[in-house]
């Protein structure tokens, strides 16, 4: 049996190399790595401009606001079709649903666009940044059409389902712009009241929906309405202080106007992050009482809905632009993949790495694919390799699974630009229509890579690449199957095949027609334990048969090493998908990882060969001292066996013949799997659930430490003879050790880690 089995190790066990080993690739591996940006959104304004018609999009959102009425609806024109995914997708938020729904072709001319780029980065640089030279710059050069690429594509404000061209073309602030100094009234006012501002009279009508720009405070404020109440009026603050507008230096001329009510500006914020709370106010909505004098117009009229709704878009669009991305990962595999039907969802799945913080990520799917990999590789080379030995063909697996084998077949791909490596910062993201300097020249790098454009390169280590590769053969086995899933293997570059037969070179040998009785009664014996009546004999002895044992002075039988290989593959596999397919979406990364580990390891198998009373039909050169030693133990194996311990202590051997009578049962049955899991099942149940599963204590410590922010634990280890000792500490207040000690060192960390979460939960009892 290989690493792989041991609770305390990981899906790839002992056998996954390191990443900082064979350095042969490491050398050649770039750790800085491109991130890929859709082409759908990249282009260059002065053509995109002159394009005439666009593909729109109705961007809807559902939920909790902080408005007194419904947001605003967005239409997205982008340069062409973004494909099937956008006909209707919809996704959540935690405080929103989030609809993007295809709504055909929309005719622009050139002003429209240019009055469109400068509504969308005026609005956004506000939410965004609040940095008024930024906002400024927005405005500056709204007319100036850049040659150079960039990233392109118009939001326009809409009401009932039509652009709202009014916000579009009068939001612009004549703060920056002479010829618009004498817009200061709403054509469609009939009675003007002008107030005072600090750049002239405005209109009513226009403050009314204004955001504006207070240069004694620097702060930006969304203008809802007025008061009765006047500058001269004493404001009443927090621990009944009452001031005046006087008590703050500032000087002002036109008391007598009435005050503005205002509020913050709604913050824009990472809302595809799984801990942003559902119903958390998502503003700075503090309300303040503003004498107008005091304030610069910057935007009018713009309504606390559309502002409202634009804070979300950085977090739509960057969805949306992953999506794309996906999408045409789908295309890069080739028309073979196409038969496929898997979503571009499913796929970003895939890419998304626990760092971006979101609601799902690759785990569950890197579970899943791992042990396909596992798996479908051990198939190959347990039939391609007939004479190798259990640890030669295990050796020969590592190769074709490790860390640096999966990151090079991605590389190869250039797939690795696709992959989601970090948390999405809303305030990096950028503005399209902002980032050129005055000549016109784009100041954002957008580099052609890999026949793709790329925005900048984030560094993702070798693992987390190979964790991606696991994930995509775990989603294309999730959305099409096996035969799927190997068709991505394949595609990928990996040199192996899905066998279909698999023939094995068996040698049996007995010494007498008493022996021959000998074996037919444990052939009976186990298949009634199994529920399963062999094809072929040869292949249950071999099974049962020990590497030890001695059929007769001329040789031995086959032994249940290679069995035992590819059984472990096979059941670890059924395992896996039983669970994924029993608890998802429901089920956590963390509990399909949990549930796996408790079902598929050395103590799980080894309890449940005894609970059956497999060990009395091994055929081991200590078969009877083993007997012996198991009957005079005292122990009772009559409860579960999923989890570390109940298998604490027994013979390795015995979990090898759970694996072996699993492989022998594939083989038998021609590769039924089905028929595998009914006959094992009935040895391993109860199986582990989510209310029974218990984190193994090396798990468990490690969340602890997490938890109450300790270091991480530090583990040592010595050996002498059979036995393996280990030492485990964690820096709390002080240093506190655990010791365990066992049979290998799986088993002595352990107990260590056990010893130690008992003396950290005793001290925080006392």
């Amino acid at each position: 049996m290989d690493g792989s089995a041991s609770p305390a190790a990981g899906t790839r066990g002992e056998d996954a190399p390191r990443d900082d080993e064979d350095p042969g690739s490491a050398g050649k591996y770039q750790h800085e790595q491109p991130v890929y940006f859709p082409e759908e959104l990249v282009g260059n304004w002065l053509s995109f401009s002159l394009l005439g018609l666009y593909h729109c999009y109705k961007i809807s959102l559902q939920g909790c606001f902080n408005t007194d009425t419904a947001p605003a609806e967005i239409i997205l024109a982008v340069k062409c079709d973004m494909g099937p995914e956008f006909h209707f997708y919809s996704f959540n938020m935690g405080v929103v649903q989030v609809t993007v729904e295809y709504k055909g072709i929309i005719h622009l001319n050139q002003e429209q666009v240019i009055f469109a780029r400068r509504f969308q980065t005026t609005i956004l640089s506000l939410l965004i940044s609040s940095d008024q030279s930024e906002v400024s710059d927005a405005i500056k050069y709204f007319h100036e059409l850049q040659v150079s690429v960039g990233v392109v594509y118009l939001l326009l404000p809409s009401v009932s389902g039509k652009v709202d061209w009014c916000s579009i073309k009068f939001s612009a602030s004549p703060v920056y712009e002479v010829t618009n100094r004498d817009i200061t009234h709403s054509h469609t006012c009939k009675d003007a009241d002008f107030l005072q501002t600090k750049d002239g009279p405005f209109c009513r009508c226009l403050l009314e929906n204004s955001v504006v720009y207070t240069p004694h405070n620097r702060k930006h404020y969304n203008v809802t309405g007025f008061l009765d109440l006047n500058a001269k009026a004493p404001l009443h603050l927090k621990h009944g202080r009452v001031v005046s507008y006087k008590s703050y230096g500032l000087r002002l001329n036109c008391e007598n106007q009435p005050l503005l009510v205002a509020s913050g500006l709604f913050t824009v914020r990472n809302f595809l992050r799984k801990c942003y709370e559902k119903g958390k106010d998502a503003s700075d909505r503090n309300t303040v009482d503003l004498p107008p004098e005091l304030c610069r117009v910057v935007m009018a009229p713009i309504s606390a809905n559309t502002l409202c709704t634009f804070s979300f878009v950085p977090s739509i669009m960057y969805r949306i632009q992953c999506m794309l991305l996906s999408a045409k990962l789908k295309i890069q595999f080739g028309p073979s993949m196409q038969q496929f039907n898997i979503t571009a969802l499913k796929i970003l799945e895939a890419l998304t790495t626990k760092e971006c913080q979101e609601e799902f990520s690759l785990e569950s799917l890197e579970t899943l694919g791992d042990s396909y990999l596992k798996y479908v590789t051990s198939q190959h080379i347990f039939s391609k390799y007939k004479l190798h030995r259990e640890d030669t063909l295990t050796s020969m697996r590592i190769k074709f699974v490790s860390n640096t084998a999966l990151c090079k077949l991605c590389c190869n791909r250039e797939l690795v630009g696709y992959i989601r490596g970090e948390v999405f910062n809303p305030k990096s993201w950028i503005i399209p229509g902002l980032g050129y300097a005055t000549c016109g020249n784009n100041q954002i790098s957008l580099q052609r890579t890999n026949n793709m454009y790329s925005l900048k390169k984030i560094s993702i280590k070798r693992k987390r690449i190979a964790d991606v590769v696991e994930a995509l053969v775990g989603a294309y086995l999730t959305a099409g199957g096996e035969w799927a899933a190997f068709h991505f293997i394949k595609s990928l570059g990996m040199d192996i095949e899905l066998h279909t037969e698999i023939q094995d070179r068996r040698k049996i040998r007995t010494k007498s027609e008493e022996f021959e009785e000998f074996i037919n009664a444990r052939i009976l014996d186990v298949e009634t334990m199994l529920g399963y009546v062999f094809n072929d004999h040869s292949l249950l002895i071999e099974a049962l048969t020990h590497s030890s044992y001695k059929i007769d002075v001329s040789g031995t039988t086959a032994c249940n090493e290679r069995l035992e290989f590819l059984g472990d593959a096979v059941l670890d596999q059924i395992i896996t998908m039983y669970f994924y397919e029993q608890y998802y979406p429901a089920c956590t990364p963390a509990l399909l990882t949990n549930l796996r580990k408790a079902s598929v390891n050395n103590n799980c198998y080894a309890h449940a060969a005894v609970k059956a009373g497999l060990h009395k039909h091994i055929l081991h050169s200590s078969s009877e001292q083993m007997i012996n030693d198991l009957e005079n133990s005292g122990r009772s194996f009559s409860g579960p066996s999923h989890g570390w311990e109940p298998g604490t202590g027994l013979p390795e051997d015995l979990a090898d013949l759970i694996e072996s009578i699993a492989g022998a049962i594939y083989l038998d049955s021609k590769h039924d799997k089905e028929a595998v899991w009914e006959a094992m099942r009935r040895l391993l149940e109860p199986l582990a659930t989510a209310e029974t599963v218990e984190l193994d204590p090396v798990t468990e410590l490690k969340e602890l430490c997490e938890q109450r922010s300790y270091p991480k634990p530090s583990y040592s280890r010595t050996r002498e003879g059979v036995l393996t000792t280990v030492v485990v500490t964690v820096q709390t207040a002080r240093t506190v050790r655990g010791v365990g000690s066992g049979s290998n060192k799986e088993m002595a960390k352990m107990f260590a880690a056990k010893d130690l979460l008992q003396k950290l939960k005793g001290a925080a009892v006392s």
